[in-house]
């Protein structure tokens, strides 16, 4: 039967229009879910739709086939913990499909049909994030005439520049952000869009109006057009984007590129879903070059958090197809949290390859007390500190700011001289702005200790990066930059250790005790893996690690180059108290930059902590991310995979998806000092003990064998038993074990005495035929002492292990709400039951043990809670 061309026209133009609304949301009387519809699964959205009783509202920002749906939640009271009607009819659904019982009726076939076409569903939640919160000196010019003889050639009216030391810095001129030389070539920004993805912006401001840009602006937290700031606290936005776009007038001071436009994503005044976050780093992402995020995870030392499922895909979509493929680019704070021992590589979103992670100096070019360390970071720019702050742009029509500070401020800086880059140089891709930020960063503090050199030649700090922001330095070299080649890179196959595993939920089991001094494993890259992937110049790369550990702030991670070059990837953090370990959490690293990586990279897992809280390495996996040598060649697309945590990494089931929920944003001055302006910095001080690359072994040769190779070896001064001594000194342990070996003693003792008492009844009584009370009192027995082995088996982990993380056994009703993960090859073949036996191209299965094998298994077997690692925002974010 032919559709009426006016049908056809109906239903080709109803994704189309759905893809272009915007709805406030109505989180109390529905629930709201995504979903990521495949195509060739057989079954159209508006028949997932019917099946699943949900109503599509939109399309989920600029993700593909990804949809926001939603359903009206039942009368107040009727539902109870842990129902969820969609997801439970998607769970049925799939168990039709899959059942041999239905094999062969109507019902299957469309069920099989929904289910291969749902490759994600997952119940968004809302949650909380958090805010974080020079020109060339002419000859004869004294410090102390700099500012007036800028304003004197530039014409400059503003009341406050004098007080922006940040843009011309009187007393310490060699620390400043250095773009008034620019401005004087006439480069100030003309053209270039900066989004605020903040607390909002005021577009009313006598500062900001004339470049905001309303198109490229939206309202996240309150579902509007225009993104004004309505709470007290909300001038976090509006600050950042007077260092970039305050237009020259006689309000306030200046902004870096002060000719360019500012457009603001509200997200941080309240709680957000990931697909309205997920929406706000793509929005009008053709049009917006740069997106400027000063905020993240909260940064009190203790958190761990990464940006889940969709707004990973987001992220990618950026710089993959954002600004016509050239790539969005992402500028973040690398957070306020370093005097509480925090570091930005146990941020997702500032230890991404996809980030420009930016740090502080403050006016004398001091470290600042608050700025986070790590291998991620990338440079510094210029923030609080010794006694001076930022000013800026404030909330209201005509309003300053005198007290803005913290790595908030240092990104914005930092996206100003980007988009005075992109100013003259619109062409250059998200990779050209890092390279360029690589290779025309400035030392500072020369003799600081945390200084290293690379195996390029090039000085890296944790704390600074490759060093400074320089803006004359850095557009003027992109004046003439040829662009990279592009992206390719080398995934190493994840390397269990000693029947490591991890599954979905971030439960993890096996591995193998790190003993003191640290265990040590190789993966070894060789030439045939870079020609396989046509690699050529190294970037980025990135660390997996499965571990377990009682607390997870004494576990070290380190990793050393095949040239001796070492990374610190995890320090000490004293109030990391989490018992739910390193569930397959990515660390990284750009201090590898154009290094040579063919040979042995070898990790260190190191336990620094206090005797008697013990952990343990499950396995590790490497990336390398660089420039392909053939751009003529086919090249390979990047995606995200839900299923990247599991250790082995293999697809053994349909697993349920963690939960994608709201949350808020910390705010990002929330762990700010309140001495941010006016503590003294230093420079005399390495942020970790690395010893810099001194005591690495000599540098594994750049041939190597054409097989990987891998070892795991405790320290040789210690043997492989070196911790059993500690056994005996700790009483508790040693008491609370006589004690349950005295239990097992009790329970096999009354095992065996009742099995003799019926072996004796067997022998010489006899049971009249079809008497069952006789014989079931016997099966009662049998029954209790099994009751009582149990309780002892699990007496001996899982009450411990909840005393000490207040878990409890899983309950059907506390699963996770984060949904169902499919993948579109899901039930491709007609047979269900060879489905379940057979390897395919999509899948791997194994053998499933019996259910009491199952039930005794789960309580022999360590488990984690899979709290830290799966982008839940427990600890909600923080503003910088």
């Amino acid at each position: 039967m032919r559709l009426p061309f006016g049908l056809i026209l109906v239903l080709l133009s109803y994704e189309s229009v759905l893809a272009a609304t915007h709805e406030k949301r109505a989180y109390s009387t529905h629930h709201y879910y995504v979903i990521e519809h495949s195509p060739h699964g057989g079954a159209s959205l508006a028949e997932i739709a019917s099946q699943l009783g949900v109503q599509v509202v939109e399309r989920a920002g600029e993700l593909p086939n990804t949809w926001l749906v939603r359903a009206a939640k039942n009368e107040a009271g009727l539902e109870r913990r842990g129902d969820d009607r969609v997801l439970d009819t998607l769970e049925a659904l799939r168990r039709q499909a899959s059942s041999s019982a239905w094999a062969r009726s109507g019902n299957s076939h469309r069920a099989r049909q929904v289910v291969s076409s749902v490759k994600y569903a997952a119940r968004q939640e809302l949650r909380q994030r958090v805010k974080r919160a020079p020109p060339p000196i002419r000859p004869g010019d004294e410090p102390k005439n700099l500012t007036a003889a800028v304003v004197e050639r530039l014409g400059i009216e503003d009341p406050l520049f004098s007080q922006q030391w940040h843009l011309v810095n009187n007393e310490f001129p060699q620390h400043m952000m250095n773009v008034t030389g620019l401005w004087e070539m006439g480069i100030t920004g003309h053209g270039v869009v900066t989004a605020l993805v903040d607390d909002g912006l005021d577009y009313t401001s006598d500062d900001l109006a004339a470049n905001f840009f309303a198109a490229g602006s939206h309202d996240y937290n309150d579902h509007e057009d225009l993104p004004f700031p309505k709470l007290f606290d909300d001038h976090h936005g509006t600050r950042c984007a007077g260092q970039i776009a305050a237009v020259k007038n006689n309000v306030c001071g200046m902004g870096i590129a002060y000719d360019s436009k500012v457009a603001g994503l509200r997200i941080l005044s309240g709680s957000i879903s990931d697909v309205d976050e997920a929406a706000s780093l793509n929005y009008n992402y053709q049009n917006t070059s740069i997106y400027s995020c000063s905020w993240g995870p909260t940064d009190d030392g203790k958190t761990m958090e990464a940006p889940n499922y969709l707004i990973q895909r987001a992220i990618l979509n950026g710089v993959q197809n954002g600004r016509g493929g050239k790539g969005s680019i992402f500028v973040f704070a690398s957070g306020n949290g370093a005097a509480y021992g925090d570091q930005c590589n146990f941020d997702g979103y500032t230890n991404s390859i996809y980030s420009i992670t930016v740090s502080a100096v403050d006016y004398k070019g001091l470290h600042p007390v608050y700025s986070e360390p790590c291998a991620a970071n990338l440079v510094v720019a210029y923030s609080s500190g010794s006694g001076n702050h930022i000013v800026t742009t404030d909330v209201g029509k005509n309003a300053c700011a005198n007290t803005h500070g913290g790595t908030s401020a240092a990104a914005p800086n930092a996206a100003g001289v980007f988009a005075l880059a992109l100013s003259v140089r619109p062409d250059l891709n998200w990779r050209d702005l890092q390279h360029l930020t690589v290779r025309t960063a400035k030392v500072v503090n020369a003799k600081d200790p945390d200084w290293n050199n690379t195996a390029a030649g090039r000085p890296f700090s944790y704390k600074y990066g490759y060093g400074v922001l320089n803006g004359y330095d850095f557009v003027t070299a992109a004046q003439n930059w040829q662009s990279v080649k592009p992206q390719t890179w080398v995934e190493k196959t994840p390397v269990q250790i000693a029947n490591g595993t991890c599954d979905f939920l971030g439960d993890m089991a096996g591995g193998e005790l790190i003993v003191p001094g640290g265990l040590t494993h190789t993966i070894t890259v060789t030439k045939e893996d870079l020609e396989k992937d046509n690699f050529e110049t190294l970037e980025h790369i990135t660390v997996r690690v499965w571990i377990t550990h009682a607390k997870r702030g004494d576990v070290e991670v380190e990793i050393v180059s095949p040239n001796g070059i070492k990374s610190v990837l995890a320090a000490r953090r004293r109030d990391d108290r989490a018992t739910t370990g390193y569930p397959g959490w990515r660390f990284m690293s750009v201090k590898h930059w154009d290094e040579n990586p063919i040979g042995d990279w070898t990790i260190r897992v190191s336990d620094v902590g206090a005797e008697g809280r013990h952990g343990h390495f499950l396995g590790w996996s490497l990336s390398l991310f660089g420039s392909v040598v053939n751009p003529d060649a086919p090249l390979k697309t990047y995606e995200i995979s839900i299923l990247e945590s599991l250790l082995p990494p293999v697809l053994q089931s349909e697993p349920s998806d963690p939960p994608t929920s709201t949350k808020a944003h910390p705010k990002p001055t929330d762990h700010l000092p309140g001495d941010h302006g006016t503590a003294p910095g230093e420079a005399d001080k390495p942020a970790f003990d690395d010893g810099g690359n001194d005591d690495i072994a000599e540098p594994s040769p750049t041939t190597s064998p054409s097989s990987p190779s891998s070892t795991s070896t405790p320290t040789p001064d210690e043997g492989w038993f070196a911790g059993m001594s500690n056994l005996v000194s700790d009483r508790k342990w040693f008491f609370g074990a006589a004690g349950l070996v005295l239990i097992f003693g009790v329970g096999v003792g009354i095992f065996f005495w009742r099995r003799s008492v019926g072996r004796r009844r067997a022998a010489y009584a006899t049971l009249p035929a079809g008497d069952d009370v006789a014989m079931s009192s016997l099966d009662r027995d049998t029954q209790r002492t099994k009751e009582l082995y149990d309780a002892v088996g699990e007496l001996s982990d899982d009450e411990d292990a909840d005393e000490a993380t207040g878990l409890h056994p899983a309950r059907p009703q506390d699963r996770s709400p984060g949904g169902l993960g499919f993948h579109s090859g899901f039930l491709d073949d007609d047979d269900p039951q060879s489905a379940r036996s057979t390897p395919g191209p999509h899948r791997a299965y194994r053998d499933e043990p019996e259910e009491e094998e199952k039930r005794v298994s789960a309580r022999a077997s360590p488990s984690g809670s899979g709290g830290s690692g799966d982008g839940s925002w427990e600890h909600a974010s923080q503003t910088r």
